[in-house]
């Protein structure tokens, strides 16, 4: 006997085809996948762990370098804008979750703004610091004798 098969619902058939969309958008995740979901956890490590990649890589080792660079920039953005903002609120308003929200925000903005401007003043966009990020977590397996 043959099973009946159930015509697919209106929502069904869409959200496959936007599953298979998206799939196809971020499709560079995958790049991460077998780093983010590990048979054995990537092993621990420190600045000093980085610098000694960056110095045996020629290649991918000054892309890491930069982008780390480009990173603290951010960082020291997203904490400008976040207290710089939550001071203003707090000054003109005195309202705690005021306050709150406009250091959050503030982060962000700050953040974003921060990693823009050290993108073009590292120039970032020429080089593919993502590829010199999944090279990194490669060289770290094999140091530490797992899989690759």
């Amino acid at each position: 006997m043959s099973e009946i098969q159930e015509p697919k619902s209106f929502i069904k058939k869409h959200w496959e085809g936007y599953k298979d969309f998206w799939g196809e958008r971020f499709s560079f995740l995958d790049n991460y996948s077998r780093f983010l979901y590990p048979e054995k956890p990537l092993p621990h490590w420190d600045s000093s762990v980085v610098e000694e990649f960056i110095a045996s890589d020629p290649i991918h080792g000054p892309t890491l370098k930069t982008a780390r660079e480009a990173a603290k920039i951010g960082a020291v953005g997203a904490v400008v804008g976040a207290v710089s903002t939550a001071g203003y609120a707090w000054k003109w308003s005195r309202s705690p979750h005021g306050a709150a929200l406009s250091f959050a925000f503030g982060a962000a903005v700050g953040g974003t703004f921060g990693i823009e401007i050290a993108n073009h003043w590292y120039q970032l966009y020429r080089l593919d610091p993502m590829a010199s990020q999944v090279k990194f977590y490669e060289w770290l397996q094999n140091r530490a004798g797992g899989q690759s």
